[in-house]
């Protein structure tokens, strides 16, 4: 059973008041927080430039650590970004999740990396 402590509400919430003791609802407008967005998924991808499908997949463990602290950032702007904007990440996930299986249909898509429009 999910920890409800791991909810993105609640890393929602924690996030919320992090950037509140700090006085950072002034910086944390859409705009910055969608740049700071780009520059850890740029840092993110800095991880496997240049890397082999196999080195890519077996990570040292000392890059496998740094790649999940820069997917937490991803994560953690993503969440702050969307708290800014009043979106609901999870009810938006589930809604686009209904669109792809729409575009991807199983029985057109399996096994293929195709976009829908080409399918």
């Amino acid at each position: 059973m999910p920890n409800p402590d791991d909810s993105l509400e609640h890393l929602r919430a924690r996030l919320a008041q992090f950037a509140a003791e700090r006085d950072w609802d002034q910086f944390h407008n859409p705009k910055n927080l969608a740049m700071a967005l780009a520059g850890e998924a740029g840092e993110l991808i800095e991880h496997f430039q240049w890397l082999t499908f196999e080195e890519a997949q077996n990570l040292p463990e000392h890059t496998r650590e740094e790649v999940a602290l820069e997917a937490a950032d991803v994560l953690l702007y993503l969440v702050r970004l969307c708290d800014r904007l009043g979106i609901d990440l999870a009810d938006a996930a589930g809604r686009k999740l209904q669109i792809n299986a729409r575009k991807y249909p199983v029985q057109i898509a399996h096994g293929k990396a195709t976009k829908y429009d080409k399918l």
